[in-house]
C-alpha cells in the first residue's frame, strides 16, 4: 500500500502539479498507518531553505487533490489522508560526506599525495629510499 501512495505521489506532484513553487521534488518513501486512514509522504526537495519552505508550502496546499488522485487509483473503503514531510535524509547524507572528505584533506600532510594504485605507491617509496 505504501509503494502505490508514493508512485501515485511521485507522478502527481512531477506530472499534473501546476504550482511554480513545486519544483525539485522527489518523493523518497511513504509510511501508512495500520488502519490505512493517514499517510505520511516524505519528499526531498533541491533548493534554499526559502525555496525548500515554499515548496512544502504548496504541497501540503495541494494535498488535497493529490489525495483525491490516489483515491481514483485505490478500491478501498478509505483514501488515505496525506501529509507531506520534508526528508531530511539526503541533506544529511550530503553533509556527512563533506564533513568526511574534509577531515580527510586535513588529516593529509602537506606534501603527502596517494593514488589509487597501492602498488604505485610502494614503488614511489622505494624510489624515494633509493632501492
Amino acid at each position: 500500500m505504501a509503494e502505490v501512495i508514493r508512485e501515485v505521489a511521485a507522478e502527481t506532484i512531477l506530472f499534473e502539479l501546476q504550482d511554480p513553487r513545486i519544483k525539485g521534488v522527489t518523493v523518497t518513501r511513504t509510511e501508512v498507518s495500520a488502519d490505512l486512514q493517514h499517510a505520511k509522504v516524505y519528499v526531498s526537495i533541491m533548493g534554499t531553505q526559502k525555496e525548500q519552505d515554499l515548496c512544502m508550502h504548496a504541497l501540503r496546499r495541494s494535498a488535497g487533490y493529490v489525495q483525491s488522485k490516489l483515491g481514483s487509483r485505490l478500491k478501498t473503503r478509505y483514501t488515505p489522508v496525506l501529509k507531506f514531510h520534508l526528508d531530511e535524509g539526503v541533506k544529511n547524507s550530503i553533509e556527512i560526506s563533506r564533513l568526511i572528505s574534509e577531515a580527510l584533506a586535513q588529516s593529509k600532510p602537506a606534501g603527502e599525495t596517494s593514488s589509487a594504485d597501492p602498488a604505485a605507491d610502494q614503488k614511489a617509496e622505494e624510489n624515494d629510499r633509493g632501492a
